[in-house]
């Protein structure tokens, strides 16, 4: 039986995968906050000086629903925490607590440390091509109809 080929977006799902259950694990073992995919994520996207739970939600891709669910769970833990938004009386921004910021930072340097597992495995040219690749300008998704 041949291998099925996957496409691009698969392996980056799987890529994104590998890294977010490296970082779980490590941060589990660090006994760090327990956290769920979503909620990873979540902290991926938040703007230092905070988010909407609607910018968050269009930022990871889910409903507003989902995003407001990770962040319950995360101010529940104490990472995260509301306040009133300086710009509008209507909303409210989500921003990291002192112990979301050093979650945060311990994040940071776990991702570091998987990049360089990877490298180790797939070599620094491969890890450099990858980086580059993902960090040029792809513009926007094209459109039905659009070149």
């Amino acid at each position: 039986m041949q291998p099925t080929h996957r496409n691009l977006a698969q392996l980056l799902g799987d890529a994104r995968r590998w890294f977010d259950e490296g970082l779980v694990a490590s941060l589990e073992a660090a006994g760090a906050t327990l956290v769920s995919p979503p909620q990873v994520q979540l902290f991926a996207v938040l703007d230092d000086q905070g988010s909407t739970v609607s910018e968050l939600a269009r930022r990871m891709g889910v409903t507003r629903q989902t995003a407001h669910q990770a962040v319950h769970g995360l101010v529940g833990a104490g990472l995260l925490e509301q306040v009133p938004d300086p710009t509008s009386a209507r909303r409210r921004l989500i921003r990291r607590t002192g112990e979301g910021e050093r979650a945060h930072r311990q994040a940071g340097l776990i991702l570091e440390g998987l990049e360089e597992r990877l490298a180790e495995r797939i070599g620094p040219e491969a890890v450099d091509a990858l980086r580059a690749a993902l960090e040029g300008p792809w513009g926007r998704p094209p459109s039905p109809g659009s070149q």
